[in-house]
């Protein structure tokens, strides 16, 4: 809607990073995901292995590979996106913030947008250096 409405903005998103414990835990989750499926899939005993009783939930995934795998890759990956999931959409205008849900709490309505466009063209019009404010660019990180 942005790109018809000013066509000679140019707009970009991005993925809002987040903190540092969470990043990591959805990396242990992920490499923890493709070694249990790996396991599975190669029948390895890795209770066996160690000296212990198999429980009866991994020797129902030996048995059960597909559906084992499937709930596997599933399950994780809903974890690991809550995990990296911020909330964020951030909304710049040649570097100035226009909006922010993590400080407003939500997203703006189409028209709501619109107008804070118009009117921080309107109040920029040429900035400094004498470029111009319409042909600049709005980013906006998820």
């Amino acid at each position: 809607m942005l790109h018809q409405k000013y066509p000679e903005i140019a707009i970009e998103g991005d993925n809002f990073p987040p903190g540092g414990f969470r990043l990591q835990a959805a990396q242990f989750i992920s490499v923890a995901k493709m070694a249990v499926i790996v396991m599975v899939l190669a029948s390895i005993n890795i209770f066996q292995n160690v000296g212990q009783p198999t429980p009866s939930w991994w020797a129902w995934m030996l048995e059960n590979k597909l559906y084992a795998c499937m709930m596997t890759f599933f399950l994780c990956n809903a974890v690991e996106t809550q995990l990296i999931s911020t909330g964020a959409f951030e909304i710049s205008l040649n570097d100035m913030p226009l909006w922010s849900k993590l400080e407003s709490g939500r997203i703006p309505q189409p028209a709501e947008l619109f107008q804070i466009i118009e009117n921080h063209i309107r109040m920029r019009g040429v900035g400094t250096g004498g470029e111009d404010f319409t042909t600049g660019y709005v980013k906006d990180e998820l």
